[in-house]
């Protein structure tokens, strides 16, 4: 088994969580997305996130508006939707739950 393979698998179970907690404070660009998860060395490529913003709006979480753009096209930003909020901060808890259980099982036991 490669360790890589393991390694993919871990981070595209949180993008989605990622993804959502990059635009929740601000409206969001998709290369400023990117760029953000590239930063946290989530290392992935557009064609995993666009896939993945389109199925968020289509699902009702995220919205997006249009942009006039001074260096090209219009730009689509996105914004989450209250429903958006909500499932955001069900995320939260499930990974706050889910990092707790992981530490948990993989912390040395600490004896007396």
């Amino acid at each position: 088994m490669k360790i890589e393979n393991t390694k993919a698998q871990m981070r595209k179970g949180v993008l989605e969580y990622c993804i959502l907690s990059i635009i929740k404070d601000n409206d969001a660009y998709t290369s400023d997305i990117l760029a953000q998860l590239k930063e946290a060395k989530m290392l992935v490529v557009e064609g995993t996130v666009y896939p993945l913003l389109t199925r968020l709006k289509n699902t009702g979480l995220l919205n997006y508006r249009w942009e006039e753009s001074t260096s090209g096209p219009p730009r689509k930003y996105y914004q989450l939707t209250e429903k958006g909020e909500l499932f955001l901060e069900e995320l939260k808890a499930s990974w706050e739950e889910l990092n707790n259980a992981v530490l948990q099982l993989t912390q040395p036991i600490k004896t007396k």
